[in-house]
């Protein structure tokens, strides 16, 4: 009975240790994609042309190997995977965290955790259901708020950013995102060993708000600055 005990208890272990994995694996992967992408969205400050130059050229990269924009869905799908691998193993890692609490805290147990642990799941809901309108917005419905064009993708984003309640809605996505990225750095190199020593556990912590500050308050340049009237 000990020895079956054990056994579970070795599977679950290293199934925890596998989402724990994918989870940082697919993570990295959304990292590298929030940089290109907002590294785009400041082609906004270089005016219209160079913009939709910009959003053009995303569309002809893998010509002429393969099909116009057939390569900007391939990467989309393997971006879809790796949200599905996210969601799927924080989901999975949540529920047996809560399965294996079984009394309650007596004392409130978050004294001593960071705000941006404690926003985790939650940051990590509103950054989904953003994600599902700003895909709605820009790629896949391309819905024009103020009821202009929406094949120019210069004036689209305009147009968004002119509605102060679009531009709030999205500000407070890219501060769920910088909160999401500044515990996840953390969480990703717990998770891959480069925590072991003080320096390290600094390093990570600082290379998590480096992280944050830097996405999210780039995502957040072009909306600013279009509600401003500076891009327009």
């Amino acid at each position: 009975m000990a020895t079956t005990t054990l056994v579970k208890g070795g599977r679950a272990s290293r199934s925890t240790i596998t989402l724990k994995i994918l989870m940082a694996g697919s993570g990295i992967i959304f990292v590298l994609y929030v940089l290109a992408h907002m590294y785009g969205n400041l082609k906004a400050f270089s005016g219209h042309d160079a913009y939709n130059e910009y959003a053009e050229h995303l569309r002809s990269i893998g010509e002429p190997m393969l099909p116009h924009g057939n390569l900007l869905w391939l990467m989309r799908i393997g971006l879809v995977a790796a949200l599905v691998v996210h969601v799927y193993s924080a989901a999975a890692l949540w529920r047996r965290a809560r399965n294996a609490r079984t009394t309650k805290y007596v004392m409130k147990k978050n004294l001593a955790s960071s705000f941006s642990s404690r926003w985790m799941r939650w940051g990590g809901l509103t950054i989904l259901l953003f994600l599902v309108w700003h895909l709605a917005n820009f790629t896949i419905g391309k819905v024009n708020v103020q009821g202009g064009e929406t094949n120019d993708p210069y004036n689209l984003l305009v147009d968004t950013f002119q509605v102060w309640w679009m531009t709030l809605i999205y500000l407070a996505a890219m501060f769920a995102l910088g909160m999401h990225l500044h515990h996840g750095t953390w969480s990703a190199a717990q998770t891959l060993g480069l925590t072991n020593s003080a320096r390290s556990r600094r390093n990570a912590k600082t290379l998590g708000w480096i992280l944050a500050v830097l996405v999210a308050g780039g995502f957040s340049l072009v909306p600013i600055f279009v509600l401003a009237g500076v891009i327009d």
